[in-house]
């Protein structure tokens, strides 16, 4: 479903945010930043899609390298040519792989982002163990999500209504795929809430949790502390 929206993603993201996409993609990465003595370590972008997050990483001085992962293949090219005309392929790479099955060794990272991919991981709590294992002791990961409202939200009665009718119409519009944009408010009303994520990312070991919200709550950004 992923490879089929690739050439469009970004602009479907742009256009359904408002462009808020991007600012929110850069506070995660402000709050994620490796202190000492860690600075310099290499970085890890799960579900990295056409790469924003990773390129957003690899610019700043704190990280020696990205690498961005996911399990779409026809979205890494795209990443990579991204990489390319930005002049960052020397610091940020892409790889397909599987977020439950991270193929990297233990304590390997200083930090890691996941934007808007935690919702379509089949076994959540397992993905985060992984996250938790290939980070260095003390490293971050930033989780930038669209959540589940828990009621106390004014926006809780407007959002829902604006996800069902018009992200499936802009799908179909923009980029010829209602199906897969029908998916994305399904998804975010089958989720959890921020306060139920919370609660999973302290069963995987993460420390110190902290939620920051954006979009009128109806997003989040989590950061967690690897033990």
């Amino acid at each position: 479903m992923f490879g089929r929206i690739a050439g469009r993603y970004d602009l479907l993201n742009t256009v359904m945010s408002g462009g808020r996409h991007y600012a929110w993609r850069r506070k995660a990465v402000d709050l994620v930043m490796p202190s000492t003595p860690y600075k310099n370590g290499r970085a890890l972008d799960i579900a990295s899609g056409t790469g924003d997050f990773a390129l957003d990483l690899a610019l700043r001085q704190e990280v020696a390298g990205v690498i961005g992962l996911d399990f779409a293949l026809r979205m890494l090219p795209i990443a990579r040519k991204k990489a390319q005309k930005r002049k960052q392929g020397a610091t940020a790479s892409f790889l397909a792989g599987d977020a439950h099955n991270l193929p990297f060794a233990d304590n390997t990272f200083v930090c890691a982002t996941v934007g808007f991919g935690v919702r379509n991981f089949i076994d959540v709590p397992s993905a985060l163990r992984e996250i938790e294992r290939v980070l260095k002791p003390g490293g971050k990961v930033a989780i930038l999500e669209i959540v589940r409202q828990d009621g106390r939200n004014p926006v809780a009665r407007l959002f829902p209504i604006y996800f069902r009718y018009v992200t499936p119409w802009l799908g179909s519009l923009i980029a010829g795929n209602r199906e897969a944009y029908t998916y994305l408010p399904e998804s975010v009303q089958e989720f959890m809430s921020a306060s139920e994520l919370k609660e999973l990312m302290h069963a995987a070991g993460l420390k110190k949790v902290t939620v920051s919200s954006v979009a009128f709550g109806t997003t989040v950004i989590l950061v967690g502390e690897a033990s």
